[in-house]
């Protein structure tokens, strides 16, 4: 490996090449998370074996039985790919320790055991087929190797685990041809990114994949933000990693889980906040123990990927902060912008054929219904924007979620409420 930098040094070579390495991935704005190991198997959740106190030897039986059928990394590619999602982001090694790819590394892993077979490539491949972007999730912790624990404290067993750790990521990184993203997960039990020895670990993957983006989860700010369970706007690059039924992001069982689980609608909602917000949603499934995708997550992901393909031009695509527009909600509907365009999501359609929003302070030149391109009767007065003659029923026939783009003449002004002085100090606006 090269020299070395300082984190000052790594941190500005890394920022220096930064627009350039997240442009797809700010375009994308959508992809899929894959937690399937052992776990999987014990249908009861991904931190089992912490939770339920096994031991290593009762948690190494489910090696035998980790039976992955024939095609199922290419079912999820799939998948993602008829969800209209750009990328999918693969747990290649969970806390568990076990290695779903050939390690060279780490013996307990899915070629040696259970499927005999490296699932890894499987993935891959099938990314490479559907023109996805590949990610690896890669723990830090590890429950199963002897120095998992005592790294904490013990100098020789931390030199023995970082090598470990940085040995099983030069795989990843080599094997493979190009991989887009490393999502590194619980930097445990160590606190800090020297404990982790971060600075040596991420440069060794930056000089084998240039073009990679690496999560902040390995104690280095590194790329992207990750808020996990909820939609939190950061001021930085950022995603909202959400499993399907916030129960488990492994595989729990399909039939109890549907009721918990997120319909089209759902997913539609948490895609709008993520846009509006600048940033992107990584939505989990947890394959079942052969790896059948589970059956909730079928129907709501392709009834969203068929809505993209009609009006993902309000999803995909990234614009500079400068062009974006913080909005309010117009109560039955949500909205985002790039630059110059608003669009309306509407959530529950007018059913009277007009629709009266307020706060746009910008003149405004067209109106259109996506989908049908149908050009929407308008007038404005002041801050107020009264659409006329809309249709009485939504136009949306995939999921009740009709779209309306506003077009301003720049970049629109917008104040939530802005004739309403108890929200803005009591200050006065004037009608016009």
């Amino acid at each position: 490996m090269s020299t070395l930098l300082c984190k000052s040094e790594y941190e500005a070579k890394i920022a220096a090449s930064r627009d350039e390495r997240m442009k797809w991935w700010r375009e994308a704005r959508y992809g899929m998370f894959i937690h399937y190991g052992l776990f999987s198997i014990r249908g009861a959740h991904e931190w089992a074996w912490a939770m339920e106190n096994s031991c290593a030897e009762e948690y190494e039986a489910l090696k035998d039985q980790f039976l992955t059928k024939p095609g199922a990394p290419r079912e999820w590619v799939q998948l993602a790919k008829r969800a209209g999602m750009k990328y999918c982001v693969m747990v290649t090694r969970h806390h568990e320790g076990f290695s779903l790819w050939d390690s060279k590394v780490n013996p307990f892993n899915a070629v040696n055991y259970g499927p005999k077979r490296d699932l890894v490539r499987e993935f891959v491949d099938a990314c490479r087929e559907f023109d996805m972007g590949i990610g690896f999730y890669s723990s830090l912790m590890d429950w199963h190797h002897p120095d998992g624990g005592r790294c904490a404290y013990d100098m020789e067993a931390r030199k023995r685990f970082n090598d470990y750790i940085l040995g099983l990521n030069r795989e990843l990184m080599s094997n493979y041809g190009k991989i887009d993203i490393l999502w590194y997960d619980v930097s445990a039990p160590m606190e800090s990114w020297e404990g982790w020895d971060s600075l040596t670990l991420n440069q060794m993957v930056r000089e084998l994949q240039p073009h990679i983006i690496i999560d902040d989860r390995s104690k280095l700010a590194e790329d992207f933000g990750t808020p996990e369970g909820h939609i939190q706007a950061q001021d930085r690059d950022w995603e909202a990693c959400m499993t399907f039924n916030d129960l488990s992001w492994g595989y729990i069982d399909s039939e109890q889980a549907i009721p918990y689980s997120y319909n089209a609608q759902r997913i539609l909602r948490m895609l709008w906040q993520v846009t509006a917000h600048g940033g992107n949603l990584l939505l989990n499934i947890g394959p079942t123990p052969d790896g059948s995708v589970p059956e909730e997550a079928v129907e709501p992901l392709e009834t969203v990927g068929k809505w993209l393909a009609v009006y993902g031009e309000a999803v995909y695509g990234s614009i500079p902060k400068e062009k974006t527009v913080k909005l309010g909600s117009m109560g039955r509907c949500s909205m985002s912008n790039k630059g110059e365009k608003v669009y309306l999501w509407n959530w529950i359609w007018p059913t009277d054929g007009t629709m009266t929003l307020g706060g746009f302070e910008t003149p405004l030149l067209k109106a259109r219904i996506l989908g049908t391109n149908e050009e929407i009767e308008f007038e404005q007065k002041g801050h107020r924007i009264f659409l006329k003659n809309l249709p009485l029923t939504s136009p949306d026939p995939i999921a009740n979620v009709g779209m309306i783009e506003l077009t301003f003449e720049e970049t629109p002004k917008y104040t939530f409420a802005s004739y309403i002085p108890q929200l803005h100090g009591g200050k006065e606006v004037a009608r016009d």
